[in-house]
Parts: structure tokens; sequence; C-alpha cells
């Protein structure tokens, strides 16, 4: 008997200790008054979807309450209870109280280091209980009671970290005066109050707006009944629908999963950047689906009062149509703060009216006043007979459109959006809104009589250059070495057989689009896999692009260009058929947090030597020394193998004989990319398609756009954090930090060194592309490199530079034409 007694303590404390070494989960998943979840110890939701007990985040030595989900091995904390109060070791306690309150206690001490703080603290309470529920939410109420989110004692949906989950309400309570907004974490380890908060600003109409130290970052706008009207990107979905609540009581944005099994998160990261994240089970990982964006025009009022950001537009700031810069000097050099005025001054005349502004984000609503019944006309009456009032627009434009949302005073923050744009009616003068009405009228007859006959022209000449190549073979010859150009045609494709072999071009077809038009993936009755662009009926390059591309590219054969196959020209429809590449542009693997793992070091060496070879082709092996003029990461395909193919010639310009250089007027390309002397003077030759390589250079090694990269402590671009790194010998820096690690490091460094060789300010300094290769490939000694052109650091030559500060900022996806070059 004696021996059993012994051998039941001995179990006993073999479980005791067990459970002290790893996490011990109770049963339920409530926590009743007075009873203590201690370290190691959890709660479980029901289904077991989320768990709720002591963690330490990453390599952090504190430690935190909070909840995760409970099946995902990858610990995703969705709450923090003592976020900026933590714990220094695991003799913490958690506790409901009596008077429905949750504390966490040092068991060491006695002393409380966190509470639920909720007020009601009085008698009224009685047994109150906490549950973990299914949705990640946990609740206090009383025992007994059927569980509502609505109105509990206390829940964690209203007091949310940096995570929103499905059911979480994004906004204010206008009873209680809660507000419910996402704050992001100070770090990865540590979520303490981050720099960045994101929610529901209601002075005035409500807006969606991210703070970055109390400051506006970037303003998503109001609800329009639709979407946000800054996040064109929000669209109905199969994985989640939202809504937008907006009453006497309370106002909010929700979204809720619409298959329970799918699991989404949104999140705002410690760097400000907010994500939709989806879970993939089969692949055990965390990815991306939405991000917002994030450009030049996405920085609060970058254009100032009455200006608009176009990033499509070169510069990318223009005042509003009836209005002018206030400081016509300080825009010039770019510097857009102050904004725009009426060209014609306001006097509250009777005559004043509104001219109507389309494709638009809404301006900032703060201070304005809104209306959910009127309709349009009431809304512009009540706007007319208040001098006051400077712009008015429907609040709600789903269905037939209602409800009223005045301005008053400067119009702060809009950009122009092509797609899901808002529309806006400013008021003007009597003679400016005659003005514009005139100025409409005259173009429009100008377009009647110049653009179709030109455009029917420019047709005719394109139809003749198709068939010239399809029907007549143009024989050249060599003296010395044979020609790579030799006799080629060009075919000619039917309508029909492009309509069917893209399905009548299906949206599920669609592989982008640029200045050109759409393109879209085909498979002929053969098997053969193209690739179709097709010019789209607003495209203003379209015809010059078509024409440069079949007489540039037709003839050029190189493993890294990509090979044009032919074009279709028929009724109204112009395309070009190329080679179809399944990897796509490099773009969508380099900047994707997820997809630029596939590309180790040696995957992106390869990309640098054979760009930098079909450039060298361009440049001195071709018949005709071609510059590309809009070398971009997004400009290089993809082949099966990886093997880089550069693409899109449409802005491309032949050199003869031993001419070196030329000047335009009309400057195409892409900010981020452009040499000095290009983007500001137009002066372009194979030294500025060099520097366009340097600069893909370092974006491959480090996987960031050039564009958007900003080194916080030197107020560097990338351009100049590369140089910088370089001068302190510590260009490794630099490298992903997804290529992780062995890598080939004097590859990587000499990379960098010729990158950096590349894009020296001026032209000159610059190597060609021969010795570029050359440089890369051998293990000599380098040059040292100069200071590079756009950079934008403390540096002894600051004057001149503001000039390209917001041209390097520019988009760095689509290219940019000026007809007028500075």
């Amino acid at each position: 008997m004696e021996k059993r007694v012994a051998k039941t303590k001995l179990i006993f404390v073999f479980l005791v200790k067990l459970c002290t070494s790893i996490t011990c989960t109770y049963a339920s998943h409530t926590i009743s008054v007075n009873q203590t979840i201690r370290y190691n110890e959890t709660i479980v939701s029901p289904q077991e979807t989320f768990e709720l007990g002591f963690f330490r985040p990453g390599n952090s030595t504190n430690h935190y309450v909070g909840i995760w989900y409970k099946k995902i091995p990858i610990q995703t904390v969705v709450w923090v209870a003592n976020r900026n109060t933590p714990l220094t070791d695991t003799s913490g306690e958690l506790t409901l109280t009596l008077q429905g309150v949750l504390i966490i206690r040092n068991a060491t001490t006695g002393n409380v280091i966190w509470s639920s703080g909720n007020s009601s603290s009085d008698t009224s309470v009685r047994n109150p209980i906490g549950r973990l529920l299914d949705t990640g939410n946990f609740i206090i109420q009383e025992e007994g009671e059927d569980i509502n989110q609505e109105d509990p004692i206390w829940q964690s949906f209203d007091f949310m970290t940096d995570t929103l989950l499905s059911g979480m309400k994004l906004g204010r309570n206008l009873v209680t005066g809660i507000d419910r907004r996402f704050t992001s974490w100070k770090s990865t380890n540590d979520p303490d109050f981050g720099e960045f908060s994101y929610g529901i600003d209601t002075r005035g109409y409500p807006q969606l707006i991210l703070l970055e130290d109390h400051k506006i970052k970037f303003r998503a706008g109001p609800w329009n009944g639709i979407r946000f009207t800054g996040v064109a990107n929000l669209k109905i979905n199969q994985f989640y629908n939202f809504t937008f609540v907006l009453n006497q009581k309370e106002v909010y944005y929700q979204y809720n999963v619409i298959d329970t099994s799918f699991i989404s998160r949104l999140v705002l990261q410690p760097n400000g950047q907010v994500e939709r994240l989806l879970w993939f089970d089969s692949k055990q990982e965390w990815k991306l689906y939405l991000a917002r964006q994030n450009d030049l025009c996405d920085q609060y009022a970058v254009c100032g009062p009455f200006g608009s950001c176009d990033i499509d537009k070169s510069p990318v700031c223009e005042c509003l149509k009836g209005f002018e810069p206030v400081s016509p000097h300080q825009w010039k050099i770019t510097d857009w703060s102050q904004g725009c005025r009426h060209t014609i001054p306001l006097d509250c005349n009777p005559g004043e009216g509104f001219n109507k502004y389309s494709n638009l984000k809404l301006p900032d609503t703060r201070g304005s006043w809104y209306n959910q019944t009127m309709t349009l006309a009431e809304c512009e009456n009540m706007c007319k007979s208040n001098c006051s009032c400077t712009a008015y627009t429907t609040s709600n434009i789903s269905g037939t459109g209602s409800g009223c949302l005045l301005w008053f005073g400067g119009l702060i923050d809009i950009r122009r959006i092509v797609e899901n744009g808002d529309t806006l009616y400013i008021r003007l003068s009597a003679s400016e809104l005659e003005s514009t009405k005139n100025s409409i009228s005259n173009n429009a007859a100008t377009r009647v009589r110049v653009i179709v006959p030109v455009a029917f022209l420019v047709l005719v000449i394109l139809v003749s250059i198709c068939l010239f190549y399809r029907y007549h073979r143009k024989k050249e010859h060599r003296q010395g070495t044979q020609s790579d150009d030799e006799d080629l045609e060009l075919p000619l494709y039917g309508l029909s057989a492009i309509l069917k072999a893209t399905n009548n071009f299906s949206l599920s077809n669609k592989l982008g689009e640029g200045g050109f038009g759409p393109v879209y993936k085909g498979i002929l009755e053969n098997g053969k896999e193209i690739a179709v662009k097709r010019l789209a009926k607003t495209s203003t390059q379209g015809f010059y692009e078509f024409k440069n591309e079949v007489i540039s590219i037709s003839k050029l054969q190189h493993r890294n260009l990509v090979k044009l196959l032919g074009c279709c020209i028929e009724g109204a429809e112009v395309m070009l058929i190329y080679e179809y590449m399944l990897n796509k542009g490099l773009d969508s693997f380099i900047f994707d947090r997820t997809k630029s793992k596939v590309l180790d070091w040696p995957a992106r060496y390869r990309i640098i030597i054979g760009i930098a070879r079909g450039l060298l082709y361009l440049h001195q092996d071709s018949r005709l020394r071609i510059i590309h003029r809009d070398l971009k990461v997004s400009n290089i395909l993809l082949d099966k193998d990886m093997n880089p193919k550069i693409s899109d010639f449409g802005t491309a310009k032949t050199f003869g004989g031993n001419q070196i250089e030329e000047k335009t007027n009309r400057v195409v390309g892409t900010y981020g990319y452009m040499a000095p002397e290009y983007a500001g003077g137009g002066i372009f030759s194979i030294k500025s398609d060099v520097y366009s390589f340097g600069i893909l250079v370092l974006e491959i090694v480090c996987g960031e756009k050039n564009r958007d990269f900003i080194d916080k402590e030197h107020c560097n671009n990338l351009i100049g954090h590369a140089w910088e790194l370089h001068n302190e010998g510590k260009s490794l820096q630099l490298v992903d930090r997804c290529l992780g690690e062995p890598f080939n490091v004097s590859q990587v460094l000499r990379s960098i060194h010729v990158g950096l060789l590349c894009v020296q300010r001026r032209p000159e300094d610059r190597p060609t592309m021969a010795s570029a290769i050359l440089m890369l490939e051998s293990e000599g000694p380098l040059p040292s490199p100069k200071e590079p052109g756009f950079y934008v650091g403390i540096t002894k030559q600051v004057s001149g530079q503001s000039s390209g500060s917001h041209g390097i900022t520019s988009n760095n996806d689509l290219s940019i034409t000026m007809l007028n070059g500075r």
C-alpha cells in the first residue's frame, strides 16, 4: 500500500514538473472570478481557433499577455494586453476580479502592472466571467448571459493593437467615446506603441487616416458608399466582404470573412505599411494579398491647396483647371507646398458656379459638413448660398447616389485616380466658368478636325509597314562578318486568330498594362504561347510606339531581347505579337516579399549579366546603335528558365554611323531610372542607358525600388545610400535580406561597385556596356566611383539638386513623356 502511495506521489510530482515546462491549457475557454492563469498556462477558444496566455515575442526577454492563432505553427499574435508595461520574468499572473476587471500582477511583488480598467467597477456587476471567443475577441460579461459582443462589460476588440480581425469595428463609438484604431508595434520584437496608427477621423465627414507621430502620413479619405475614396484597389473579392456604418451612435469600417475556414488579417506593420495577409495552410505561411499604395502622390498634401497629384505625369503636381500656382518660382523648382489659388479670385458674385472635376481622390474632409439625405441639386444650392463653400459632391455614390458633402476653404490632398475615382464640383468665378466652357468647346472641335485624320493617316502608314515586312524581304549585305540581322519577315496575324487565342481578350488572360495599352496571354491553334500588346483607344503614345517598335525590334535577334513575332491591324485594332514570357516581369519577383526568395544570388547575377549583354548588343553589335531610353525592372521579362529579356522598344532611338548623342524635346522614360542629363536637358546617349542599368543592378542586389527607398538616418535615396555604404566599406548592408547566406561576396561587392560606376553624375565618367561586362566578370581592380547623379544626401555640392528630388521618387512602373525638355 505504501509503495502504491509513493508511486502515486511520484507520478503527481512528475506531472507538476511537466506542466511547468510546457504550456498547460485549461479545457475551458473561460476564466472565472479569482481564477489565476500563470506562465505556461493558457485558455483556448471553443473551436481552438485562438489561444490566450503569456508569451515572449521574437528574441525579446520581456513577457506579455496576448492572444494568438492556436493552430498556426508560426506564432502570430493579434492582441497584446500589457504592450507598454512588460514583465521582465515569468512571475506574472492573470486574474479576473469580482468587479469584472482583468488584471496582470507580478506574483513576486504583488504589484498590478496592467488592468483592463473598465468603468464597471460598481457592485452592479454580478458573477463576471471572461470568455475567449473564436473570433479572437476576449469579452467579460455576467455569468449566465448570452454571448453579446455589442454590450459586454469589457472586450479586447475595443482596444485593438496592430491587427484588424474579421468582425472588429475600426472606428468610434459616439456614445461611449471609445476610439477603436490599431497601432503598430515599435518593432517585430517589441509590441509597445509604435510610430503609426490607423483609424477613422471624425472631425468633419469621417475619413480613414494613417498617422505617423500624430501627423498625417497617408489619407485613405472618406467612404463614398463603395470604398474609401483613396483606396481604389478595395474591391469585391472571394475572400471577405466589407461595410461602413455611419449613424448617430457609431461610425466604423468592418470586414467579415466569407468562409470561416479562411484566415485573413489586416496588419499595420512597424514601418507604417498596411497589409492584408492570407494564411495558406498548404504552404504553412502568410502571404501578402493587398497593400496600400505607396508612391509620391500618397504623401499627404504633397501638391498643397487646390493642387492635384498625378503619378503618371511629370512633374506629378499640377493646379486644377481654373487655378494657378501661388508661387510660380517655387512651383517651377518642384516645391509645391504653397499650392494653388483661383486664377480669377472669388467675390461672392451671383454668377459664380461650379466646374465638374472627375477621377479624383476627394480632398481632406476635416472641417467639412455633410447631410446623408440631400439630393445633389439640394447640395449645390446649399453650397452656392454660402460664400465660404468652395466645393461639394455626393457623399454616397452607390446606386443612384445620395447625400451631400461640402468643403470650406482650401482643398487639400487631391490626387488623380484613373480607375474608380470620384467627382468633385469646385466653385469658380463667372468669367472663369465661361473661359472653361469655351476651352472645352474649342478643344473638342480641334480634336474632330485634326486628330481623326491624323490617326487615320498614321494607321495607313502602320499598315504599309506591316505589309512591307510581310510580303517583301529586305536583304542587306555586310562586309567582313555576317550580320545577325538576317532576312526576316514580319507576319500579319488575323484578328479572328488573336480573338480565339486570347479568349476574346478575357480578363483572366490579362498580363498587365502600360502606356501602349493592355497585354494579354494567348495560345495559337498550333499550341504556341504568345503575348499580345493591344493598342488602347485612350493611348497617347501608341501609334508612335507601334511604328517605332516594328522598325526597331523586328530585325533584332538576341537571346536577351524579347522577340517580336508579328502584328495585327484589322478594323480599329492595332496589336503587336510577342513571344510569351512565362515568369512575366522581373519586378514581380524582386519587389515581392515572397517571390523574391526564389531569386537567390546566382540567379540575380545571371540576370544582371544577361541584361548587360542585351544592352551591349543594342549599343554595339546590332546594325544600328539603339538607345532603349526606358530601361527599368518592369521592362525586363523572364522566360521559363529565368533568363532576362529586354522588352518595350516603343521609345527607343536609333543612332547611325559615329553619332554619339542627341537632344530631344520629347523626354520619355521613367523617373528613378533617367540619367540627370536626360531628365534635365533631354540629352540621351548610350551612357544614359548605362545609368539606367546601374539603377537596375542596385535594385536587383537590394530588392528595393529606387523611387521608394528612403534612408531615414541621412535622408538618402537608394543611390546615395549605396554610395555612402560603399565609401564606409559597408556595402554588404545593401544586400537583400531574403538572400540569406552563403552567397558569393566578391560577386555581390563587384556588382554594387559596377552599379555605382554606371550611375555617376557625368556621362563621360560612366563605363560602356562592354567595360561594365568586363568588370563584372573579371577579378581585377576597379576604379573608385564618383558622386552619383540624383544623389540627395548631404554633400558638398548641394546646389542644383532640388529639380531632381521629386523626379527620382516618381512612378517606377509607368513610362513618362514630357513634350518640352527642361
